[in-house]
């Protein structure tokens, strides 16, 4: 047996450097003036403050993610495109482990499903691309990086199926900005790894969970990291750790310029980590709170290292070739993306997956680096291949007193009112 260790921990903290994963180098405007411009300037200012004014605010201000214009009209009568298969949301649907696993999920015929997508025509055209059965899926728009957007895409859902419940939602949409030098923002304020990841989807699941608890075997996953649980090579040996700190960030409402859970500077691979802390405690407090009195099984899960996913899409071309080789033989955590999507699907679709508060994982979840195989490829590090088990969280994951001051601190900052708040029954 080889153990990679002492390498793996070198290579992790060397490619969690700023430098290592410093995207491409983009044009940037000069923010100097010449004098012939100061006085252009200084002229308009003498003679149209107005003009000015509508200027910057043309200039200056972020663009809105999302604007009422991009509200979607409701599908209707969806029931008879359903049939009596399972109805199954999926939010990122239209790249990467979303995708594959919606292919993975259709192949069986036992699901309708819902992709939940920022952008509906290129939903339409992979879903296409991918040979997914036209009579198995409808796009629909979600923009988690807007909280009306959320509640207009429940609207829109229970326009489209009706009376019938929903069945499973799966919670896989993430962003992952790891060296941005500044934090970018949501239209609600929310630093956007935190906002999308967590706060859209922490709506977005409190708003389906009456609806589903009238369905059988319902079933709500929030797909979760290595990368927040401090138990794993990826988490405990990569810099930086995932820390929620007392979450002052979130208690001051966690909008602009709070841009941090724990209240301190912004620091891009952090806050990814950080929001899948949240992810994972979301599940645990929905499963904690409604599960004894709707029924349904609330799980996280790892699908494995997708070294190649478009979640890396801003890293430098030598990283984005490098870390999938590194991955597969080194570490043994690759997986690719079709098998990743089918883990996925497994965790909605399989018998044996119905248990709630669990952190589903695949051979040996990333707990070790791998061991030495006659195929050259590591075994045993959540990589490819291997049976499903039920794997073991961080302690700081699992902590209840933390999860359960998130939980409040997330109502308050989503601005949830009593008619957000699930009126199932809250276990104590």
């Amino acid at each position: 047996m080889v153990r990679f260790t002492s390498f793996v921990a070198a290579a992790a903290y060397l490619a969690s450097t700023s430098e290592a994963f410093a995207p491409a180098p983009s044009q940037v405007r000069s923010q100097r003036l010449t004098s012939y411009q100061k006085n252009v300037q200084n002229n308009i200012i003498s003679s149209s403050p107005t003009l000015l004014s509508d200027m910057l605010t043309q200039t200056e201000l972020p663009p809105k993610i999302y604007l009422p214009t991009d509200k979607e009209s409701a599908k209707v009568l969806g029931g008879i495109k359903i049939g009596s298969r399972k109805l199954t949301v999926i939010t990122g649907a239209s790249s990467g482990l979303g995708l594959n696993c919606a292919v993975a999920l259709a192949k069986t015929g036992r699901h309708f499903i819902v992709m939940a997508v920022r952008d509906v025509e290129k939903g339409k055209q992979v879903a296409q691309e991918m040979g997914i059965p036209e009579n198995s899926y409808v796009v629909m728009k979600l923009e988690l990086g807007n909280l009306q957007s959320v509640k207009d895409f429940v609207f829109n859902l229970k326009a489209f199926k009706s009376a019938r419940p929903l069945d499973n939602l799966i919670c896989n949409a993430a962003v992952y900005k790891p060296t941005d030098p500044e934090p970018a923002w949501t239209d609600d304020g929310f630093e956007q790894s935190m906002g999308i990841n967590h706060f859209g989807h922490f709506l977005l699941v409190n708003l389906l969970v009456d609806d589903m608890s009238k369905a059988k075997d319902a079933r709500m996953c929030i797909v979760g990291s290595i990368t927040g649980n401090t138990n794993t090579v990826g988490g405990g040996l990569v810099y930086p750790q995932a820390d929620l700190g007392d979450l002052s960030g979130f208690a001051q409402g966690a909008t602009k310029p709070i841009s941090m859970a724990d209240g301190k500077p912004f620091f891009g691979a952090k806050a990814y980590k950080d929001s899948k802390v949240c992810n994972m405690m979301t599940v645990s407090e929905l499963h904690r709170r409604y599960h004894a009195s709707t029924g349904i099984s609330f799980s996280s899960m790892y699908p494995g290292c997708i070294a190649d996913t478009p979640l890396f899409r801003e890293k430098r071309p030598w990283f984005r070739k490098a870390f999938p080789w590194f991955m597969k033989y080194v570490t043994g955590g690759y997986v690719g993306m079709e098998e990743a999507g089918q883990r996925l699907a497994q965790v909605v679709d399989d018998t044996q997956c119905a248990k709630s508060d669990v952190y589903w994982s695949w051979n040996g979840g990333a707990q070790q680096v791998g061991r030495w195989s006659e195929d050259g490829k590591p075994k045993g590090a959540g990589g490819s291949g291997g049976e499903i088990f039920e794997n073991e969280q961080s302690d700081a994951v699992r902590d209840r007193d933390v999860a359960m001051k998130m939980w409040d601190l997330s109502v308050q900052a989503c601005g949830m009112t009593a008619s957000d708040v699930p009126k199932a029954a809250v276990s104590p």
